[in-house]
C-alpha cells in the first residue's frame, strides 16, 4: 500500500479525549514526517489547538452541520486517508461522503461498512459500563476491593492502536501541547488551579466543601493566590468558593475564559487541583502538575500525562470504596468515593507538587 501523504484525522469531540488522543497524533507525525496532517474538529475545540503545532492544518465544523455537508467541503482537499478518532457512525460517514480513498476506524457496528481498514478494538479496551445498583449492593456488602484494569486499557492505547495500523509506533509518550507562544509570567509566586465542576455530571465532583477547606489551607500554609478555573456551567460552585475565601487571595475566571485562554491560565499555574475533566488533561498536557481525586472513574482509564509512569509529577487521590468506579453520573448512595478523600489530603498532595 502507497505511503500517505495527505492524511485527514477527524478528531475527538470531547476536550480530555483530545489531549488523549495527542500522543496517536505524535507517532503519527514520526511515522510520515513528510506528509500533510490535517484536522477535523468540532468548533467548539478549536480553540485548543490556537498556537500549537501538531498539524499542518485544522478544519472545523458546527453541530448543525450534517454529514453529507462536512463530507462535501471535505472533498476539495483530496486527502488520500483518513484515520478515524470517534467510534461512532456519523464520523465515519463523514470521510466514506468525502470519498478519501482509505478510511480507517474502529469496526463498531453500523459503521464498518464505511470504512476501507476496519479496526477491531484493542485488546485491553475497557468499556466503561455504568454500574448497575445491584451491583454495587453486592460490591458494598461483600466489601470488594476498586476493580482493577489491564496496564494497557488506558484510552491512549485504543488512539495508540490506530494509529498504529498507519504504520506509527504503539509505544505510549506523555500528551504534550506543544505551544508556539510561551506562557506569560506568573502575576503571582504560588498559583494554584481549582476546578470544582465536570461536566459529566455531579458523581465525578468532589464536594465543593472540600474545595472550600483545601483553598483555607493553601491560603494559610502556602499565601496561594488560587485561580478558579471551569466553564459556564461551573460559574454558580466557583462563585461559591471564592465566596467563602479572602477575595485577596482568588480570582474567579470560570465562565469567562475561551479555550485559548483557559490553556494560557492553566499553563500559568504552579499546580491544579482538579476533578477528572477536561481542563485536568490540559493542564497536564502543558506541563502544570496535576492532583485529582478520582471517585466515579479510574485513572487507569483515563489518568492525565504518560499512562503508568514510574515517576509523575501528577498524584491521583483515591479510597477504596468497592463501588469505585461506577462510571455514573449521579451517585446512587452517597459519593463515599469522593466524600472520604479529604481536604487535608489534598492540600499536602498539592504541597508537594510546589
Amino acid at each position: 500500500m502507497s505511503t500517505p501523504q495527505n492524511i485527514l484525522i477527524r478528531g475527538v469531540n470531547w476536550l480530555g479525549d483530545a489531549i488523549m488522543a495527542l500522543p496517536a497524533i505524535d507517532r503519527l507525525r514520526e511515522a510520515h514526517p513528510e506528509a500533510r496532517l490535517t484536522l477535523l474538529t468540532h468548533e467548539k475545540l478549536a480553540g485548543l489547538w490556537e498556537g500549537t503545532e501538531h498539524f499542518d492544518e485544522v478544519l472545523t465544523f458546527a453541530k448543525i452541520e450534517s454529514p453529507f455537508t462536512i463530507g462535501q467541503r471535505l472533498r476539495e482537499h483530496r486527502f488520500d486517508t483518513a484515520l478515524i478518532l470517534p467510534n461512532s457512525p456519523r464520523s465515519a460517514l463523514e470521510c466514506w461522503h468525502a470519498r478519501i480513498p482509505r478510511r480507517i476506524g474502529y469496526a463498531s457496528k453500523w459503521r464498518k461498512w464505511f470504512l476501507t481498514d476496519p479496526i477491531a478494538s484493542h485488546p485491553h479496551a475497557v468499556p466503561m459500563r455504568k454500574r448497575l445498583p445491584l451491583d454495587i449492593e453486592y460490591r458494598i456488602t461483600n466489601n470488594l476491593p476498586p476493580e482493577k484494569y489491564p496496564t494497557r486499557a488506558h484510552h491512549i492505547h485504543q488512539y495508540l492502536h490506530l494509529a498504529n495500523h498507519l504504520g506509527a509506533s504503539d509505544e505510549p509518550l506523555a500528551p504534550t501541547l506543544r505551544r508556539t507562544k510561551s506562557s506569560a509570567p506568573k502575576k503571582h509566586k504560588t498559583q494554584i488551579g481549582l476546578i470544582a465542576g465536570a461536566e459529566y455530571g455531579p458523581a465525578k465532583r468532589w464536594p465543593t466543601a472540600h474545595f472550600i477547606e483545601a483553598g483555607k489551607l493553601l491560603i494559610e500554609n502556602h499565601q496561594a493566590h488560587l485561580l478558579l478555573l471551569g466553564g459556564k456551567g461551573d460559574v454558580e460552585t466557583a462563585t461559591e468558593i471564592t465566596d467563602a475565601l479572602p477575595a485577596e487571595h482568588t480570582t474567579n475566571l470560570a465562565g469567562k475564559t475561551s479555550l485559548a485562554e483557559l490553556v494560557a491560565a492553566l499553563a500559568e499555574c504552579n499546580a491544579v487541583l482538579t476533578n477528572d475533566t477536561g481542563p485536568m488533561h490540559v493542564a497536564a498536557a502543558v506541563g502544570t502538575p496535576v492532583i485529582v481525586p478520582f471517585g466515579s472513574t479510574s485513572p487507569e482509564l483515563t489518568a492525565p500525562g504518560l499512562p503508568n509512569a514510574d515517576h509523575s509529577p501528577h498524584q491521583f487521590l483515591r479510597t477504596t470504596a468497592p463501588c469505585s468506579p461506577c462510571f455514573l453520573k449521579k451517585c446512587p448512595i452517597d459519593l463515599r468515593c469522593l466524600q472520604d478523600i479529604t481536604p487535608a489530603q489534598a492540600a499536602a498532595a498539592v504541597a508537594r507538587a510546589l
